[in-house]
């Protein structure tokens, strides 16, 4: 019953608030939501193909493949995910798991499986109205790649000055994307897997390390040809990165690194502000990017607020609804869902443990999910401060006469914000928490919470209570009490007869 009242109060609402004509605009990034996943890490659907998995060894396979992504399709369906981010698959040298040391650019990997099994991971997850996006490595293969032998290719390569940088590159051999034969063989292959596979869009690695005029050539060149493909950058030096990539390329989205520290920080401490992440999104320009709380090479979100002695699923509310409703896209690692903890690189690799997973929130994540996808406001909305107290804020998203506000209180300690920014019969409607606000005698809606709690509240003409939805909701309860009364008598009848 609770899930089934919960389901209709969101269907109520978004039946007497959203605009017929907002579900007929053409989707982008903005409407996705993210699960971003290390498919050797992920799930092992054929266990047949273990030739390299050594589960002791954490730089070594451990067994994640292309089946055991599309058997958890549906479950990633049902929390609400619309894009499922694939780590590179092409074929790598040994204990490549990681996809970063390419030996051939059109064949998948052995241990991950075959075409077939991409093309059937992509059709199963069409059918679910999910898209799925390859992450694709233009500056690397690896280091015994058949060009690194052929004297006519020495000129496709250059010197290697990042070895020391990042795990994978030791065994990496860096291409030159300003030659021109480098060039027309990344994009014969990026066309390959969009033609053979049916794929709906690219996270280019290490976007920030490519040759620009290159990548502004291959996404005007995927583009042209697919102009509803995905195109999202990877941003692998945060600290030098130049904010440019957007603007000088068709990349619709990159990583949001600048929000990463401080939202992680935020909410792994009770008593942090949420004003400060505002801040600093106005201080960065009002970007809207990829926004994650961890990714495969960082300490897990999960593990920070445990140093802090924060409760996880407590905790992971108040972040996924900041995450979920804030300018951005979400880009949730995989494993979060339950929530998994682990340190950093490559404690932050392990394989998805679902059998531990937390049902209260896997429940949270599909109620916040579904508001998201249903309320444009929260996907593409201005976004405003209305005040703060304490370590509480309250924001405004406002969209072609959708207006959503988000209430999220860090603190340790109940807060209330007072606004008279909103129309006298207008109230407020709580659908994570069923809260109601009304605008009070001093002409003032106080919204309050309490401590580490989190609210989103919609705008309703105030009429006093819906007694159309009320009883629409007793006449459902009282024919399931009906029921269960028949069903008893029945079983009682049948006892008797049998006696």
């Amino acid at each position: 019953m609770k899930h089934l009242l919960i389901t209709l109060i969101i269907i109520s609402f978004s039946l007497g608030m959203t605009n017929p004509a907002q579900g007929a605009e053409k989707e982008t990034i903005h409407s996705e939501i993210i699960y971003n996943l290390l498919v050797d890490r992920f799930n092992n659907g054929d266990p047949a193909a273990g030739e390299q998995i050594n589960l002791d060894d954490p730089l070594a396979y451990h067994g994640g493949d292309l089946q055991g992504v599309t058997n958890k399709l549906g479950s990633l369906k049902e929390l609400g995910y619309t894009t499922i981010v694939l780590s590179p698959i092409m074929e790598n040298a040994p204990g490549g798991y990681h996809g970063y040391w390419i030996e051939d650019f059109y064949k998948v990997d052995d241990q991950f499986g075959t075409m077939d099994d991409l093309k059937k991971l992509v059709k199963e997850a069409h059918e679910r109205d999910m898209k799925v996006v390859m992450e694709f490595v233009t500056n690397y293969v690896s280091s015994t790649h058949s060009m690194t032998k052929e004297p006519s290719k020495s000129d496709w390569l250059k010197e290697n000055n990042n070895v020391q940088s990042y795990q994978w590159l030791d065994q990496a051999a860096v291409l030159d994307q300003s030659n021109p034969e480098v060039q027309e063989f990344l994009m014969d292959a990026a066309d390959y897997w969009i033609e053979e596979a049916n794929i709906d869009g690219y996270k280019f690695h290490a976007a920030d390390y490519t040759n620009e005029p290159f990548l502004k050539e291959l996404t005007a060149h995927i583009n042209e040809g697919n102009p509803n493909f995905y195109m999202l950058g990877d941003i692998l030096n945060a600290k030098d990165y130049t904010g440019n990539l957007k603007e000088n390329t068709q990349i619709d989205m990159v990583e949001n690194h600048s929000l990463y520290q401080p939202m992680t920080e935020t909410f792994a401490s009770a008593g942090e502000p949420v004003s400060h992440l505002y801040d600093t999104w106005v201080d960065n320009g009002k970007s809207e990017n990829l926004t994650y709380l961890d990714n495969k090479y960082t300490e897990r979100f999960t593990q920070k607020l445990l140093k802090n002695g924060r409760n996880p699923l407590t905790t992971w509310k108040l972040a996924l609804t900041y995450l979920y409703t804030a300018p951005g896209t979400p880009m949730i690692y995989q494993g979060s869902e339950i929530p998994m903890s682990g340190g950093k690189f490559p404690d932050s690799q392990q394989m998805v443990q679902f059998n531990s997973g937390n049902e209260d929130l896997k429940e949270f994540i599909n109620r916040v999910a579904a508001l998201r996808s249903q309320f444009p406001a929260l996907q593409k909305g201005d976004y405003d401060l209305l005040g703060s107290s304490g370590a509480m804020s309250l924001m405004k998203r406002s969209y072609e006469g959708e207006t959503v506000y988000i209430a999220i209180n860090n603190d340790t300690e109940s807060q209330a914000i007072s606004t008279d920014e909103i129309d006298s019969d207008i109230q407020l409607k709580g659908l994570l928490g069923d809260n109601l606000v009304r605008e009070n005698e001093k002409g003032e809606f106080k919204i309050g919470l309490a401590r580490e709690t989190a609210e989103v509240y919609i705008e309703q003409n105030d009429t006093g209570l819906n007694w159309t939805f009320i009883g629409t909701v007793i006449g459902i309860f009282l024919l399931f009490v009906l029921g269960v009364i028949l069903l008893t008598r029945k079983q009682k009848k049948r006892e008797e007869a049998e006696a």
